[in-house]
């Protein structure tokens, strides 16, 4: 069925639309008749006005679907009101990959619309006004001449910059200028001038305009054999998801870049995610070198407007490539060619919010219907996307070389313990202080990274490196207000620890140093020293974090502190230092992720070192210097550390290997909420009897209450992906046929991140 109908032919056509309402009992179509007046203008995906039950109260809603057929009797069938003209229609395969993800990851069929759809809202256009002088010069001077003989000063003043120009803006003639939008009204109804307007889209980047389009770089045989095999895949009709593991350094943007170049010699689009705002500076630059005004970002920083003309530009097809976080995954292009996924095993690719999709499965389905090629790309691939390409369900490609001749830095790992039992009680360690001078007196730049993810909640001595993880699961307890510790994952709690019970020293406890501590203690350390802080804090206003790393970028600061946002992509030739303060942080978070964050963290981390010319070194800090991901990262060997990992995840029954569905619960009723989880478990259960499930829980969720809600999980353990998704949809009606579930909020994750 296509996506307009036209009026000859058609007696009767129905539309499907979804109610703007986001309440799971309203989640379903209803069915109205096309009027006269809307038939070969309405298209799925438009937003409709239309009454609704016994009061015919006009709602909004999108339409999903038009039929030829009614689903029950004509007469009870209403017709719709209007379609909305200041909103956007979505693309019908936007629509239905707003389906797709329903049915994957729960939520209401509006809240996936409502993310398919980032800019709904039309806002004004931006225009440019031009004013031209219509007269003859004869006619123009005589008219001049009797102006200022009258003393007409303003007319005067606008007639003659015309007659110079010919041509004027409208804002320079009001605001240099100084003339009245009165006068200018009475040029024109004159015939003295005509003023032509121009529609000018909002662009977001403020790159200058005298740089010039370059050509590609000189690929490498790794390189080259990568963008041929794809583009080789796509001559034979073959749209694949590849794996491009490359190490840190190793060129995978310019592989991206000859990639997208023979997308759009194809007259095709791509779309590029990353991972963090704070990447996006450095990426556009280099894209934009290559792709000059085809390329456009979006991201959570851009005004209204901004964002919507991207997504104008990009369904008129004056851009060729988006470049964004998650959002850009839905920019409506028409003739879609590949997504690339940059750092395609960062967190940040996971929703937080209902529907909790995963953009890296959501780009496979959306590429899929579009006959596109997926290509996601890392130096730490996720568990997940390495376990695919070793069961040849993605393509591996290796990069194993660093572009340009340079080698991988020069480790050091640092027992912290020794450091503590040789009377240091600093942050930082001897070995880093030493090199930080030195560094400082060449001239050459540092980088120190605070491993701060997760870092109250679990509790470790600073003596001997012990942490209290739960008997059952393997994963660190977590210290709750109420001085428990407990795990999420199965409820276990015990009483909080003073002491360490495996040296007995009082050095134990959360860690409580954040990066302005850290920056206070540099500060003091290394007067002489330019010092800048990134992280949530310096990074608020819309071009925080450009400012912060184009100054790093120019020398004007010797040391950048930060959190995560500073080791993730960013390519600093003249760095040659990277101090790694408190590497256990991301190991003792409570989830079966700890292991794969940390080896993730610090070899990103690492491998910020020594990409120019120079040789670089590292430091990692630890109190489990022993530990798999530790060692590995040190190395720099993802294999052994996939190895190790995956002989933990398939004894424990963690995804890759099997899958995870967690239900959270939330209500501010404690005591309802504790009935509501219970025979949430028991009807799961009860469904499940004939069938090889786990549930868990249900266990406090790892913040168990956040303004006076309190919250529950339960999780289901399961190798096929597909008996879980029946679950959710189980569980869905039965929430929905019981009232007591009114005042409690129920989410699905699956394969959590966190």
């Amino acid at each position: 069925m296509p996506n307009s109908f036209l009026k000859e032919g058609i007696q009767t056509l129905y539309a499907n639309i979804i109610v703007d309402i986001t309440h799971e009992k309203l989640d379903k179509h209803f069915q109205y008749k096309v009027p006269e007046k809307m038939l070969g203008i309405l298209q799925i995906g438009m937003l409709v006005t239309a009454p609704f039950g016994r009061g015919n109260r006009m709602i909004q809603g999108y339409v999903v679907e038009m039929s030829e057929q009614a689903e029950f009797a004509i007469e009870r069938i209403k017709s719709l009101d209007a379609i909305v003209q200041e909103h956007i229609p979505a693309e019908a395969n936007l629509i239905a990959l707003a389906g797709w993800i329903r049915k994957n990851y729960g939520g209401t069929m509006i809240q996936s619309l409502k993310t398919v759809l980032p800019v709904k809202e039309k806002i004004k256009n931006k225009e440019k006004k031009m004013l031209r002088l219509l007269l003859l010069a004869d006619e123009a001077y005589d008219l001049l001449d009797t102006y200022q003989r009258k003393k007409y000063t303003a007319k005067a003043r606008l007639l003659e910059a015309l007659i110079n120009e010919q041509e004027l803006s409208y804002e320079v003639v009001t605001k240099k200028l100084n003339v009245s939008a009165t006068v200018i009204k009475s040029f024109e109804l004159e015939g003295i001038l005509t003023i032509e307007t121009e529609q000018i889209y909002r662009n977001p980047l403020s790159i200058e305009q005298t740089m010039t389009q370059g050509r590609g770089h000189t690929l490498s045989g790794e390189q080259q054999y990568a963008v041929d095999k794809v583009l080789d895949d796509r001559k034979k009709g073959c749209f694949a998801t590849y794996l491009l593991h490359g190490i840190t350094g190793s060129g995978k943007t310019e592989v991206y870049i000859e990639l997208i170049s023979n997308i759009i010699e194809e007259g095709k689009q791509a779309i590029v995610l990353i991972p963090e705002i704070a990447l996006t500076y450095q990426t556009v630059m280099r894209f934009y070198s290559r792709f000059g005004d085809k390329i456009s970002i979006i991201n959570s920083r851009l005004s209204k407007g901004e964002k919507f003309d991207q997504f104008e530009r990009a369904k008129n097809g004056q851009i060729s490539v988006m470049i964004g976080p998650r959002s850009a995954l839905f920019t409506p292009f028409a003739n879609l060619g590949i997504i690339i996924i940059d750092e395609e095993h960062e967190s940040s690719y996971k929703s937080e919010s209902i529907p909790r999709y995963h953009a890296r499965e959501v780009a496979i389905q959306r590429a899929n219907t579009a006959e596109a090629s997926v290509v996601l790309g890392s130096a730490t691939p996720s568990i997940e996307a390495y376990y695919r390409a070793l069961d040849k369900k993605y393509t591996l490609l290796e990069l194993k070389q660093r572009a340009k001749e340079s080698q991988l830095p020069q480790v050091y790992t640092i027992d912290l313990r020794e450091e503590l039992r040789a009377g240091n009680r600093s942050i930082i360690s001897e070995r880093l202080h030493h090199l930080i001078q030195d560094r400082l007196q060449k001239k050459q730049q540092i980088i120190l990274f605070l491993n701060r993810r997760g870092y109250a909640g679990f509790i470790s001595c600073r003596a001997c490196g012990y942490v209290k993880k739960c008997p059952h699961c393997d994963v660190s307890l977590t210290i709750h207000n109420n001085g428990k510790l407990s795990c999420h994952y199965c409820g276990h709690e015990e009483d909080n620890l003073h002491t360490c019970p495996e040296c007995e020293s009082n050095f134990i406890g959360g860690f409580k140093a954040g990066t302005q501590q850290i920056e206070e203690v540099v500060t003091l350390t290394y007067p002489n020293a330019r010092v800048v802080r990134m992280d949530m804090d310096t990074t608020k206003t819309k071009t925080g974090h450009e400012d912060i790393l184009s100054a790093f970028a120019n020398k004007e600061a010797d040391i950048l502190i930060g959190t995560q946002m500073i080791v993730k992509g960013h390519d600093f030739p003249d760095v040659t230092l990277v101090g790694i303060l408190a590497a256990d942080l991301s190991l003792n978070v409570g989830n079966y992720h700890a292991a794969e964050r940390t080896f993730q963290l610090l070899t990103q981390a690492a491998g910020r070192a020594g990409r120019g010319t120079q040789a670089g070194e590292v430091v990692i800090q630890t109190y489990n210097p022993e530990h798999y991901s530790i060692k590995t990262a040190k190395e720099q060997d993802y294999q052994n550390f996939y190895k190790e990992e995956i002989v933990y995840r398939k004894l424990m029954g963690y995804p890759p290997v099997s899958n995870l569905l967690a239900i959270y619960i939330a209500g501010r009723n404690e005591e309802q909420l504790d009935f509501a989880s219970i025979y949430l478990k028991k009807y799961i259960e009860h469904i499940c009897k004939k069938e090889e499930v786990k549930v868990i829980g249900p266990a406090n969720a790892p913040i168990s209450k956040i303004n006076d809600i309190y919250r529950k999980i339960i999780y289901i353990k399961q190798p096929d992906y597909e008996l879980l998704t029946w679950i959710k949809d189980k569980t869905e009606q039965y929430i929905e046929m019981n009232s007591g579930y009114n005042q409690i909020q129920v989410q699905f994750d699956f394969n959590p991140m966190n």
